[in-house]
């Protein structure tokens, strides 16, 4: 009988993320439960800032990539050695005992799956939207849930397709749903609501919904990233 431990590699993609890439960090070592956190894989897309010099000073083993949150997690991955995947965004604090309740999972046979997810906002619509992340369906994912997955599976499914500018997190989560069982962990993340709070919450969710339809209507990632541009980062 195999008494092999699995370990946990923790990824998270940046660029210019000075003051994000220390509350994160500093939420992982506060909440982590376990001695079973290989790494923690900060994958930087070219930052100018104070992004890796603080990234190192935290712990994390930084790797320089190309821009592009698929790209970058695409590499962490390769360079990861665990035998778990953690993809993190940087504006995105794990919940306690994070760790335990993802090998929790593992060992329950598990091999993919998030966490629910809640906004630093008292905003009753963001409210809203953090209660649909209990309901397990793909239309309910995104990347700020954050993501375990086996390596292996992760290796199964050839990773995030790159040519996703955006988007990425939904389209893998769509290929893993047709092949795996997927949990949601009861425990929440805690992300950022700065996007809403800068673009306006119902303009910005209307935006995302718009870019949901668009992909399943069969908009290729150009015209999705594009869309994005017009609307969501201008």
């Amino acid at each position: 009988m195999s008494t092999h431990q699995p370990t946990i590699s923790i990824i998270i993609p940046v660029l210019n993320e000075e003051k994000y890439i220390k509350d994160v960090l500093f939420a992982i070592s506060t909440n982590a439960g376990t001695n079973r956190i290989k790494e923690i894989l900060v994958v930087d897309g070219g930052s100018n800032d104070q992004t890796v010099a603080n990234a190192q000073e935290y712990g994390a083993i930084v790797i320089n990539s190309k821009k592009g949150r698929a790209t970058q997690m695409n590499l962490g991955a390769t360079k990861a050695t665990g035998d778990v995947l953690y993809f993190i965004h940087v504006d995105t604090l794990p919940p306690k005992d994070f760790d335990s309740a993802i090998l929790n999972e593992i060992q329950d046979g598990f091999e993919v799956g998030c966490f629910q997810m809640r906004f630093n906002s008292n905003s009753p619509f963001l409210k809203f939207f953090s209660w649909c992340t209990r309901i397990n369906h793909q239309i309910c994912r995104g990347g700020d849930q954050s993501l375990f997955i086996t390596s292996k599976l992760f290796q199964q499914l050839k990773g995030f397709n790159e040519n996703y500018v955006i988007y990425e997190d939904n389209e893998f989560i769509r290929r893993v749903y047709k092949l795996k069982p997927f949990k949601i962990i009861s425990s929440a993340v805690t992300t950022s609501a700065r996007r809403y709070e800068e673009r306006g919450e119902v303009r910005l969710q209307w935006h995302f919904g718009m870019i949901h339809l668009k992909y399943h209507l069969g908009a290729n990632p150009t015209e999705l990233y594009q869309y994005y541009l017009k609307y969501i980062a201008a």
